[in-house]
């Protein structure tokens, strides 16, 4: 029989050896009766003869091995009853565990999500991407595709914008360009129709499109015919031959569409531009290395293959690491960090539940010392309370998952989707159950150790002699070393908050260079063969900006075509008159090229720092190619000279100034916040200048821009206006789709969005630890008001002040915050170091932060002390004395 069957007839099993016992018994007396005693002398005989018959049923059970099971299940009987006589304390501290363990797992969910789940494709370990230089030319993805044996790849890029028109009003819609294999290397099948096929990224033969399943739901009703249909994007007609699942997700949330690419040689994009991430899948056989060995002799020959010159760092050795790694390497650090200062505000709340266990267990020292007396032993005495402690470890466990669900909505409402990878796929999962259950299991052990240790060793004599509530020996060190660490650990919080919050203010507070308020910008995308004729897209645009002007409110308008802060590179690469050509490798800078129309720096308010601003006639045909350039660049390329006068041109234009090609810098003007709040252009952006919107001003695709963001300065609200704007965009070409209407306001606060969301957090968790931190020192404090309430009864009987009994008190609480004070900040001054990627314009050891924070915990220790002291100093002394 195994244990289970034993355990399962445990009763049955313990009856049958009382009834093989008895029946034993009463032969054997039977037996002694016919040999001529008497009942009384026979039964004794035979019980002595037999033995201890309930020592030997004991023997007999422990034999079954259950016992352990049966203690178990005992204490856990024996910790709902005590817990259940203790209501209160038991609230305490379920809520405080359940506030430290409901935000572990939400936290903890975002990693799990990001981090620990793998990606929902088949045999996800086997997709790689390459590190660093995961970008290549068109050209070089046809090359390599050809040539790796070990690894299959495909090509994306993400961000094509395309009109969908013939469908109502024209949308502008999010899309990527795919080489054929992309669906098929992730093993990803579509809901409807097929995924593209070899040979459908060559030209000609491009024209497919597959939707997602949210555009195809929302824009066709989700059409179950809408297979083999043709759809008009960016005025091509396109054969629909697939419908993705809903479920399938890869990049960016905001793909709606996937087109193949057309990869042609006799393209401009083939080689110099539109270069592409590359993804792959090893082979059967294969292994990262011998797939990154293949990789680096394939690049020495791609190297030979460019048709220009690049940075000779551009064909460094990638180094093949998993699609996974590659798709969160950035926000790990992130993550790790919140998650470790999360951890900061559980150890706290596991401090302060064993304070609450060290207060309740002197109340608990004759019921400890008469078990101990009765025979237990201190382990056994041990594992009873720390049967207790894990109860309601899992008590906050069970209220903290329902915490963490709350906190999982809002992370995924709170957090840019754009700044997280797989952020909509957070969810309370079985391992973010598992993970819930196991801290609060763990936790109940952690806060439950020393008490349990601590009670263990009671002084049984002393202990039944008196009942007294005077606290165990070295329980009262025990608790203050415990809120100790909780004020270094809370210190440690807030300092990372402190610094988050300094940088945030540092960078809302950063002077963008343009003026947003009462801005109100609209981006328009009219089809390239709308703007195949330059004219008539410029007639479109200036027409458009006359109806815009003679709308009631508005103050001025203008065009750009990238605005700032809003995620946009238009780019050139440029040379600069006088300025040493490079005759290496070394390509020509690329610089930020804004295309504006001559009211833009007005509108925006950008001062002009020296020469003059564009006029109308600077975006005339056949007017001379002028340019405004700003401040750091001049600096950079012309230091020392003055830039208004020279001259800059697209790398690939002739070099002869008489050739009409050179723009001329008429203008010089501040620097202004293209990329980010944080900084001011893209790494890999040499400069800035400005051109007039005309023929002239070609980016690095060759072509004036079209794609343009009307921006409008006006008195009235933002609805009235975007309703006339769309109205007037209508009227001059209804194909025109008018997309992301927002105040300019609402794009400066967006680009800051993902540092406010990470300061939010630790502010929150360091609003967490200082209340947690003040409620342990409260509780210290006041018991240990209790414990000297006759040595305060004393000290007044013998001529103490009042004020005298308050500062002993006081003076207790400031010798406790001044130790966790100086620990934290010893801690915060390392811990501090591992964040300094995500400060701006603060060092990880500001001085003024640091000392802010110690002022204000220790405020917050002494206020938590005062209550406790002001108590005291309001004890009748008659009454203290005769306290116990």
């Amino acid at each position: 029989m195994n244990w289970i069957t034993q355990l399962r007839r445990r009763n049955d099993l313990c009856d049958d050896l009382s009834a093989e016992i008895r029946g034993h018994l009463e032969e054997r007396t039977q037996e002694l009766i016919e040999a001529g005693m008497s009942p009384a002398e026979a039964a004794a005989s035979a019980q002595r003869e037999f033995g201890n018959a309930t020592l030997i049923e004991e023997r007999g059970r422990e034999t079954w091995h259950w016992m352990w099971i049966e203690d178990f299940l005992a204490d856990v009987r024996y910790g709902f009853r005590a817990l259940r006589k203790n209501p209160g304390f038991t609230i305490v501290a379920v809520l405080t565990l359940a506030l430290g363990i409901g935000a572990n797992s939400a936290i903890f969910s975002l990693v799990n999500a990001v981090l620990l789940r793998s990606l929902p494709f088949p045999e996800p370990e086997r997709l790689v991407s390459f590190s660093a230089h995961n970008w290549y030319p068109q050209g070089g993805f046809v090359a390599m595709r050809s040539s790796l044996r070990t690894v299959d790849v495909a090509a994306y890029l993400e961000g094509e914008g395309l009109n969908l028109t013939g469908q109502g009003d024209p949308q502008r819609l999010y899309g990527t360009e795919v080489s054929a294999e992309f669906f098929s290397l992730l093993g990803v099948h579509p809901k409807l129709g097929r995924v593209f096929q070899s040979g459908e990224d060559h030209p000609g033969r491009d024209s497919k499109v597959i939707l997602s399943s949210a555009l195809w739901q929302e824009k066709f009703r989700g059409d179950p015919g809408i297979i083999g249909r043709q759809i008009t994007l960016a005025g091509v007609s396109r054969e629909v031959v697939g419908v993705m699942p809903a479920e399938f997700q890869f990049g960016s949330p905001k793909t709606q569409l996937w087109i193949p690419f057309a990869f042609d040689p006799r393209s401009d994009t083939y080689w110099q531009r539109d270069w592409v991430p590359i993804i792959g899948r090893l082979r059967d056989g294969a292994t990262p290395a011998g797939a990154q060995a293949e990789l680096q002799v394939f690049q020495s020959r791609l190297f030979a293959l460019f048709p220009g010159k690049l940075p000779s760092s551009t064909w460094q050795p990638a180094r093949v690491i998993s699609l996974q790694q590659q798709i969160v390497g950035d926000v790990q650090p992130k993550l790790l960090i919140l998650l470790g200062a999360i951890t900061l505000v559980l150890l706290i709340a596991c401090a302060n539940v064993a304070n609450l266990l060290l207060a309740r267990a002197a109340s608990r020292k004759r019921e400890i010392a008469v078990r101990a007396t009765l025979g237990a032993g201190r382990w056994r005495i041990c594992r009873q309370l720390l049967a207790e402690s894990v109860l309601l470890g899992i008590a906050g466990a069970a209220i903290g998952l329902a915490l963490a669900w709350v906190g999982v909505a809002w992370l995924k409402s709170e957090l840019p989707a754009e700044s997280i990878p797989r952020l909509p796929t957070i969810s309370i999962d079985p391992l973010v159950l598992l993970f819930t259950t196991a801290v609060g299991i763990c936790t109940g052990f952690i806060f439950g150790l020393a008490p349990a240790l601590q009670l263990s060793k009671v002084d049984l004599t002393e202990s039944l002699k008196t009942g007294s509530k005077n606290t165990v020996g070295g329980s009262q060190r025990l608790r203050s070393g415990l809120v100790v660490s909780e004020i270094a650990l809370a210190v440690v919080l807030v300092t990372a908050a402190g610094l988050l919050v300094k940088s945030l203010w540092q960078l809302v507070h950063v002077d963008p260079g343009f003026r947003s308020e009462s801005i109100l910008s609209a981006r328009l995308t009219p089809n390239q063969a709308f703007c195949a004729d330059f004219s008539r897209c410029q007639s479109f645009y200036s027409a458009l900006l006359d109806r815009v002007r003679a709308l009631p409110g508005v103050h001025g308008a203008a065009l750009v075509n990238a605005l700032p802060l809003n995620g946009r590179v238009a780019f050139i690469a440029a040379r600069f008159e006088g300025y040493p050509q490079d005759t290496g490798n070394q390509p020509e800078p690329l610089i930020f090229d804004s295309v504006i129309t001559p009211e833009y720096l007005s509108v925006m308010q950008i001062p002009l720092l020296e020469g003059r601003g564009f006029t109308p006639s600077d975006s005339a045909p056949k007017a001379e190619p002028v340019a405004l350039i700003t401040a750091s660049t001049a600096r950079k390329y012309w230091p020392g000279e003055d830039p208004v006068g020279k001259h800059v041109r697209a790398a690939w234009e002739p070099q002869d100034p008489r050739d009409n090609h050179w723009r001329r810098i008429v203008g010089v003007v501040p620097d202004v916040r293209e990329d980010s709040m944080a900084q001011t252009l893209p790494d890999w952006i040499a400069g800035a200048i400005y051109e007039p919107y005309s023929a002239h001003a070609v980016l690095i695709d060759r072509r004036p821009a079209t794609e343009m963001t009307v921006v409008m300065r006006s008195s009235n609200d933002a609805a009235s206006i975007s309703g006339a704007l769309r109205e007037a965009v209508r009227e001059l070409n209804p194909e025109v789709p008018v997309t992301e209407v927002q105040t300019l306001r609402a794009v400066v606060d967006k680009s800051v969005s993902a540092p406010r969301s990470i300061m939010l957090l630790f502010a929150i968790f360091a609003g967490l630890a200082i209340v947690l931190g003040a409620v342990g020192v409260y509780g210290v404090i006041s018991y240990s008001v209790a414990q000297r309430t006759s040595e305060i009864g004393v000290r007044m009987a013998l001529g103490a002040s009042r004020g005298k009994i308050q500062s002993l008190i006081l003076g207790h609480g400031a010798r406790i915050a001044l130790m966790g004070v100086g620990l934290g900040l010893m801690g915060a001054f390392l811990a501090t170091r591992l964040m300094a990627s995500l400060l701006y314009g603060v060092t990880a050891t500001d001085g003024m932060t640091f000392i802010a924070v110690a002022v204000l915990l220790s405020l917050v220790a002494l206020a938590a002390a005062y209550f406790p002291a002001r108590r005291a100093m309001r004890l009748d002394p008659l009454v203290a004395l005769r306290y116990e």
